[in-house]
């Protein structure tokens, strides 16, 4: 693909751009919840919090620049692409200085990792340190080769797996374990939540570029099931995820404050509505930040009332 570059937009702007800062909070929920559900429990390390934010946020810039590497070289990022253009497509940024800039965060991303492990587990236990490296070293795999690499699993589908793992079980409960030593699977419900929220974010974007994905070869999940399934399916992701955290309160209740995130449900009931009746691509756009910052909005709301 024949690239133009685009003289008006400095390197500076060109690579803020490419870090693609409002998908940054959404980054963050997972992390924020952590905190929330150890300090319910008496157990909030700042300490911990901020090392796994600051990873968190290293990581997902990677997972950007690898995006906008992959969708370039394989393709994706075309002529056909609905969506905001990106900064290899544009050539703003060459596909060379791109990979150096994956290169750069994805050693950020190892070193404050590494320090994070260091800070919460010190020298003890060396399998826990061992199991949360391979955890790390797999976010670190994941974010990469989500769209770019030789077999890119973004490409196959498995776009909206690994966003519900890496989004939500991950990084609710890796945060909250670091920080705690323990491991309840009550945990696992709003982690749950926190994945399916971050997964109907990829799922709004997959739908607004269900034309260029299928042209490139990019087999989403909404490329598989069509645009109208696709939308079935992005109300099913919000149901499952406020479902978590409803069956979760039930099951932990002991103050009325923690029903305190149902504030959150008409932001999410505007986001399934607005995708399923929004049809034309650049239209659904902004139903992506919208989506994002809901799902801040409900973390912090959640997490205050286990709280309070």
């Amino acid at each position: 693909m024949t690239v133009t570059p685009s003289p008006a937009i400095s390197p500076a702007k060109a690579w803020v751009s490419a870090f693609r800062p409002r998908t940054l909070p959404l980054a963050l929920a997972s992390i924020i919840a952590g905190g929330f559900l150890a300090a319910s429990h008496g157990q909030f390390r700042g300490a911990v919090v901020g090392l796994a934010a600051l990873t968190t946020i290293l990581l997902q810039i990677l997972s950007n620049l690898a995006n906008d590497y992959g969708d370039s070289q394989n393709g994706a990022d075309s002529v056909h692409r609905e969506g905001p253009q990106r900064a290899v497509q544009s050539g703003a940024i060459t596909p060379a200085q791109m990979k150096r800039g994956m290169g750069l965060f994805g050693g950020l991303s190892l070193g404050s990792g590494l320090l994070l492990l260091w800070v919460a587990l010190g020298t003890a236990g060396a399998w826990i340190f061992v199991t949360f490296f391979v955890l790390g070293l797999s976010a670190i795999w994941a974010a990469v080769n989500y769209t770019a690499g030789s077999k890119p699993y973004g490409y196959a589908g498995l776009g909206d797996l690994s966003v519900f793992v890496f989004f939500g079980l991950v990084g609710v409960c890796g945060t909250y374990f670091l920080q705690t030593r323990t491991l309840p699977l009550g945990v696992l419900l709003p982690a749950a939540a926190l994945g399916c929220f971050a997964t109907a974010v990829l799922n709004v974007n997959n739908i607004r570029d269900i034309r260029s994905d299928k042209l490139a070869g990019k087999i989403t999940i909404p490329v598989r099931l069509g645009p109208v399934h696709a939308r079935r399916y992005h109300w099913l992701l919000l149901l499952l995820g406020f479902g978590c955290a409803v069956v979760y309160v039930a099951l932990s209740y002991h103050s009325p404050w923690q029903w305190l995130f149902v504030l959150a449900a008409p932001l999410l009931l505007f986001n399934a509505r607005a995708v399923w009746q929004r049809q034309d691509s650049m239209q659904l756009d902004p139903l992506l930040k919208q989506m994002a910052l809901s799902t801040l909005v409900f973390t912090v709301l959640f997490g205050i009332g286990q709280i309070l």
